[in-house]
């Protein structure tokens, strides 16, 4: 499929898509890229940015060529500060690092077969079926948050909805500990975690807080394992801390249970929230489709739509593992490559009109917002179950939304990997 839209009038030279400004505000950067240069080096990181959609497809079906074994690539930004940090500094922030446990590559950066190995652990809690099971348990969560705040008429949207809920939801399909200070000291913890994959520059403080909060939250996953061994749970921890590798013929260890775990924290929670947050957002954008989302077919191109054009994880690297070429550009083993999600969701090449949102649109599912193939986003079902029910929910109680105008124009947070809304102060009315 091909639309003609003139691409913009940016010089190649200028495009850096990781700064600060251009991570907001990408869309006519990728554009660019993907009429120009679809594959296109970026010396800010060292990496091919990969923009077009039927270029991603390649990669994302080729795992022998282009490996997800990047864990490397990830863990070396964000620490230019301790150059300049004192001694005692470098001292404090090392003597906490010391104290964290090294994740060893599981599914996330790993290529078959031993991605599948630990995949295949996880698979049977995620299916289709056993998600449509959760239902009633999800949209009483749901009832109950919005019972919350009906009332106000007036909320930050992000914090007092689109936060609590999928980290709810998660948190109890993980077996987290549900006394009110576990939970209090994991919704902190894991919105930690979670903003190590943003790869923002942090200064020398927020760093250590951070990395305290990683140390900490890595003592309470290890020691509820320990007690779900001994009392098992229908969790996701009880699962890990009493599963056997069978090609090894071993149960994980503790690192491992560590890795898998964090993965679920970004999976089951952040990349949800993230969605929550832009489909309001195009709700209060696009008022009239907030009287027809009615209907469960709608709701779900809405959903889809609302990934594509936001995708909560706008991309991560792939590392060439042989001399190759992508779209006639050449690479070379050790390269790496950073596939940028959110440009191919609006390729024109795949999807008509693709900067509009059109909930009747025919292949809003093709978007790419949980990956393809082998690395397809295991927690998908449960993430479109929330917000295949949430929408609809808050619609049902809720009517002229709208951005509340006091609190200025809602901002992406600049972020390499994900894509979010830190705040979205909204108005409504009650039915």
């Amino acid at each position: 499929m091909s639309t003609a839209v003139k691409t913009p009038d940016i010089d190649l030279d200028d495009i850096n898509l990781f700064e600060p400004s251009t991570l907001i505000d990408p869309w006519d950067a990728y554009h660019k890229l993907r009429d120009d240069a679809p594959v296109f080096y970026q010396e800010a990181m060292n990496s091919h940015v990969v923009t077009r959609y039927d270029l991603l497809i390649q990669v994302l079906r080729d795992t022998e060529t282009f490996s997800s074994k990047f864990d490397n690539v990830l863990g070396a930004a964000g620490f230019q500060f301790l150059e300049s940090a004192t001694e005692e500094e470098q001292a404090k922030f090392m003597a906490i690092a010391q104290q964290m446990v090294l994740p060893p590559p599981t599914m996330l950066t790993l290529d078959p077969p031993e991605h599948t190995s630990y995949r295949s652990l996880v698979n049977r809690v995620f299916t289709a079926g056993n998600v449509r099971k959760m239902e009633p348990y999800i949209t009483e969560v749901i009832e109950e948050t919005i019972d919350t705040f009906i009332d106000e008429g007036k909320i930050d949207y992000m914090e007092r909805f689109a936060f609590p809920v999928p980290l709810r939801i998660i948190a109890d399909r993980l077996g987290i500990p549900d006394g009110e200070e576990e939970r209090k000291f994991f919704n902190i913890a894991a919105t930690h975690a979670a903003g190590a994959l943003r790869l923002t520059q942090l200064t020398l403080e927020e760093s250590m807080v951070r990395m305290q909060y990683g140390v900490d939250l890595q003592k309470f996953l290890i020691d509820t394992a320990n007690k779900r061994r001994k009392d098992p749970k229908d969790d996701m921890i009880t699962i890990l801390a009493t599963a056997r590798l069978e090609e090894e013929d071993r149960p994980l260890t503790d690192p491992e249970i560590i890795s898998i775990l964090n993965q679920f924290l970004v999976a089951g929670h952040e990349t949800t929230t993230s969605t929550f947050g832009w489909g309001m957002l195009l709700l209060c954008k696009n008022p009239e489709v907030q009287e027809q989302l009615t209907d469960k077919k709608l709701v779900r191109s809405f959903v889809e739509e609302t990934l594509r054009l936001e995708a909560p994880v706008q991309g991560l690297p792939r590392v060439v593992t042989k001399d190759t070429e992508l779209g006639g550009y050449p690479l070379k083993a050790g390269d790496v490559l950073m596939l940028r999600y959110g440009a191919a969701n609006r390729d024109e090449r795949q999807f008509e009109c693709p900067n509009d949102l059109d909930i009747h649109r025919k292949n809003a599912g093709s978007q790419l917002a949980f990956g393809s193939g082998v690395h397809h986003c295991v927690g998908a079902p449960l993430a479109r179950q929330e917000l295949n029910l949430g929408f609809p929910a808050l619609l049902a109680r809720m009517k002229n939304i709208r951005i509340d105008e006091a609190h200025g124009e809602p901002m992406a947070e600049p972020s390499i990997i994900l894509r979010g809304l830190p705040h979205l102060h909204i108005t409504f009315d009650r039915r």
